[in-house]
């Protein structure tokens, strides 16, 4: 006999999953378009403070019909579900609540409007009529998207939100930079080139030159007159200092953790960790280059330019190595996972100045994108060797792209299956346990390359210290900046643009050295629970297995998982 309560729970949590879904990726289609999805692909998007407040009405009205179900009638699978569902809700909620990205105006990737309009349509396909139809429509809302966000920032500052001054002029540099190209080199009309027929090009130029420009125009004129002699200057970079911020800044780490840690704890653990760190930097530098001092390593590894590239094909290539030879192991310690491959590719000329070195793109769900390690190639000159493996072997594979494609083929419900920021603990934080685990197997090509290793989870650690010390405890962004010149070994130009990603984008840095650590435990207590019957290749697809979830989430998983072997046993 079937029991009408467990099937009207679960139907009911299914329909609330597809709720928050739409809900969700039509506030931020552009995400959407980035996860690979298609169906948002029309919509261009709504900045306006009306839209947000009644997306974080709607997502709480979701998330109490979520609290209403009896959880205690829901199988295994189904509260998994339950329990993702409630904290993506929350997040989502919050996040629409507090818009920190609307009161700090940038031009950084992910966070930035504007910006997401430069990275996510290049993203989109054109194949057929369909699909060209979709990429003319959100062509054709996107000036009025540009004007609409001169407009929200003009109510945050009504409302005593000022941005700040380096936010602004970052975003005016990166409008006029698109604009300086011309419409030959236009980023905007690229899928229509390579996809669409004469008449869709001529229409989406038309689209792009006179009324996509023009709203760019007016929109870096405003910032320039309007917004950036507001600004709050570099001494008062966080969001501590616009009202609402400290809440803001709470709601933002909880997300983007999906832990109850406060940021004074994480403070500590970032410094803990550095200071864990000094002895391998001592033993990899003496090996690597005969040195065991961090500060004698790291300007070594800044100064000497035989650690640089000479061309943008040296960086692929280095990449490339990195992703083969992972590629050519996994199967001895994951599941034999069927994805598609991942492509190595190149950052476009007008993301390069504002964006991380590297990001993940994930397929795209009808097969028509393959999934891509993304990859800042450009001025190769300045950048570093040692950097690109470590790099790799987090975004594509056994990094983000086998974790994301993974979950991509899962069965579960959508809501759960197309998530970045949304599971930031979790997708960072395997990313970070992904360049840790690539050197217990053996991946990097050598001690310098391995440096690049410890230069980046020191960065991490970093992270902790100095979003937290932005953000909650007032830290100006020179003090920012020099913490992580003297604890890293990237260069300053790197350290800035990460510094400015923090101020950007609050909380979000945080997500992966508190996820990897947790991964990291998790690991190291089944092991000693399970002792002989632990197996590397089962804890990973565990951890897989149930695509992105929030860390509790993760340490039930686990929890159960080794109740079973303890039990077959």
């Amino acid at each position: 006999m079937i029991d009408t309560t467990t099937q009207d729970a679960t139907t009911r949590l299914g329909e609330l999953g597809e709720r928050y879904f739409t809900t969700q990726h039509t506030y931020d289609p552009y995400n959407a378009t980035l996860l690979g999805l298609s169906e948002f692909d029309h919509l261009p998007g709504d900045p306006s403070i009306e839209a947000s407040e009644k997306a974080a009405a709607d997502l709480a009205a979701i998330g109490e019909e979520v609290a209403a179900i009896d959880a205690t009638t829901l199988d295994e699978k189904n509260l998994i579900d339950h329990s993702v569902l409630t904290v993506l809700v929350r997040g989502a909620q919050q996040d629409a609540q507090h818009s920190l990205w609307a009161g700090n105006v940038s031009a950084k990737s992910y966070v930035s409007r504007q910006a997401l309009v430069f990275q996510a349509m290049p993203a989109m396909t054109v194949t057929d009529r369909d699909s060209a139809d979709r990429y003319l429509e959100r062509l054709s809302g996107v000036a009025g998207v540009l004007t609409a966000l001169g407009d929200r920032y003009a109510v945050e500052v009504g409302r005593g939100r000022y941005p700040t001054q380096q936010g602004v002029t970052h975003s005016i540099q990166q409008l006029q930079g698109y604009l300086a190209l011309g419409l030959d080199g236009d980023v905007l009309l690229n899928v229509m080139r390579s996809g669409a027929d004469a008449r869709d090009l001529a229409r989406a130029t038309a689209i792009v030159e006179r009324e996509i420009r023009p709203a760019m125009q007016s929109l870096a004129d405003r910032l320039r007159t309007e917004f950036r002699s507001l600004g709050r200057p570099d001494d008062k970079v966080g969001v501590r200092y616009m009202p609402g911020g400290d809440d803001g800044y709470l709601a933002s780490v909880a997300r983007h953790t999906t832990t109850a840690l406060s940021p004074a704890e994480i403070h500590q653990i970032g410094l803990d960790v550095l200071d864990e760190m000094r002895s391998q930097w001592s033993e990899v530098g003496t090996r690597a280059i005969g040195e065991s001092d961090l500060a004698v390593i790291a300007e070594r590894m800044r100064s000497d330019t035989s650690l640089r590239f000479d061309t943008s094909e040296e960086i692929v290539g280095v990449a490339q190595g990195a992703l083969d030879r992972a590629n050519a192991v996994r199967d001895r310690y994951f599941p034999a996972y069927d994805i598609p491959d991942c492509v190595i590719e190149e950052i476009n000329a007008i993301e390069a100045a504002h964006t991380a070195m590297a990001y993940y793109r994930p397929p795209a769900v009808d097969g028509s994108r393959p999934g891509a390690h993304c990859l800042l190639a450009t001025d190769p000159q300045s950048r570093f060797r040692f950097e690109y493996e470590a790099l790799a072997f987090h975004e594509s594979v056994p990094g983000h792209h086998m974790q994301l494609a993974t979950a991509q083929k899962l069965d579960i419900p959508r809501y759960r299956r197309y998530l970045d920021v949304e599971a930031c603990s979790f997708n960072e934080g395997w990313g970070l346990y992904s360049e840790q685990f690539a050197d217990e197997i053996g991946l990097y090509s050598d001690d310098i390359a391995r440096l690049g290793m410890l230069s980046f989870r020191a960065l991490r650690a970093c992270r902790l210290v100095v979003d937290t010390g932005i953000h909650h405890f007032g830290w100006s962004r020179q003090q920012a900046v020099e913490f992580m010149w003297n604890n890293t070994a990237t260069t300053m130009s790197h350290v800035r643009n990460e510094v400015d990603r923090y101020i950007a984008w609050p909380g979000q840095a945080l997500a992966y050295m508190i996820g990897r650590l947790e991964i990291g435990r998790l690991r190291e207590q089944a092991r000693e629970r399970l002792g002989a019957q632990f197996s590397l290749v089962d804890f990973h697809g565990t951890v897989l297995g149930s695509g992105a979830v929030p860390l509790t989430v993760l340490a039930d998983n686990v929890a159960r998982w080794e109740s079973s072997v303890a039990q077959n046993n």
